[in-house]
């Protein structure tokens, strides 16, 4: 239950807020001085934590829609002004992505989860029918396998054009789960699905011929970048599905505006992932690199993803009453 205090507290910083779009709306953010930029920004902040509060009384609708507002105008003139500034670039890769992500993790595991229990039910059913990979893979792929050969050879030999494929295959299947996610949700836990289901068939059709090892030590450098970023992809689209079906106190249209934009943030968030694991599935997967290099290589670069999506910029909570 929201106090009255803490709106009485709360209400002169959003008319400050206010003032400063409104300043910028007649003036353009030339007008503003540094010290309004940081102060239009630390606002902007607190009350996106504000909203958050807000929204979890029923009673505060009214002053839910009016925050939201001034969130979606914040956002715009923030971004809008800094788009073509090398400094905002960084400063989204290094402060509001991270926060983006945390703030919405639940999301994202949920993706991996559905794509976790389709991989293990792929798994189950070619361990239970070998005949089951042969729908899935088609029949090339599976002669493949049987003989123990890795189909990935090909991209040793043209790795900068089979880099350039595999980034945009990468891309188009995370812009596809996350734009999928207006279909509440149904299309984007679709594609989690499926490739999930396709990981765990192709996990259990080279385990059944003896290449396990020959598989996750091509999958591992760039998978442990290429999977999260999918997950995120998901998580992205899922986040789209909640503001669409569960709009909460705010009008449906508003719910899912503020949905899109966390959203795309969390995409855009992939895109240099996704880059990087096509440079590695290109140039260092496929190679004959001792496979103890290949998983230590691996775990690196999880652990630094990790240290980043969950480590980076922690802004100080700011105390309310």
């Amino acid at each position: 239950m929201i106090s009255t205090r803490w709106l009485e507290k709360r209400k002169p910083h959003w008319s400050k807020l206010e003032a400063l779009l409104n300043q910028s709306a007649k003036g353009g953010l030339k007008s503003l001085s540094r010290s309004d930029l940081q102060e239009l920004s630390l606002l902007y902040r607190q009350t996106a934590a504000d909203l958050a509060a807000i929204r979890e009384d029923p009673g505060s609708v009214h002053f839910a829609r009016y925050v939201n507002q001034l969130l979606v105008r914040a956002h715009n003139t923030i971004y809008s002004g800094r788009i073509a500034s090398p400094m905002a670039l960084f400063s989204f890769f290094w402060d509001t992505y991270p926060a983006a992500f945390r703030r919405n993790v639940k999301h994202c595991l949920l993706a991996t989860l559905i794509f976790a229990i389709s991989g293990l039910v792929g798994a189950v059913l070619t361990y239970q029918n070998p005949d089951f990979k042969v729908k899935l893979l088609g029949p090339q792929m599976v002669e493949t396998i049987e003989k123990r050969e890795m189909w990935t050879h090909s991209i040793v030999g043209i790795k900068p054009l089979a880099s350039s494929a595999i980034m945009t295959n990468n891309m188009s299947v995370g812009f596809s789960t996350f734009a999928l996610g207006i279909t509440a949700g149904l299309g984007t836990i679709y594609m989690m699905a499926f490739n999930g289901l396709l990981i765990g068939v192709i996990g259990m059709a080279c385990w059944l011929s003896g290449m396990s090892v020959q598989l996750w030590s091509f999958v591992a450098p760039h998978g442990v970048l290429e999977l999260p970023a999918i997950f995120i992809a998901g998580g992205a689209g899922l986040r789209i599905a909640q503001g669409l079906l569960f709009p909460g106190v705010l009008p449906r249209r508003d719910s899912l505006a503020q949905a899109g934009l966390e959203a795309v943030q969390l995409l855009l968030g992939t895109i240099p992932i996704l880059i990087v694991a096509g440079l590695i599935e290109a140039f260092v997967s496929p190679t004959g690199l001792p496979v103890p290099l290949k998983f230590s290589l691996a775990a690196a670069l999880f652990v630094l993803l990790g240290s980043y999506l969950f480590g980076m910029s922690r802004q100080p909570s700011q105390t309310q009453s």
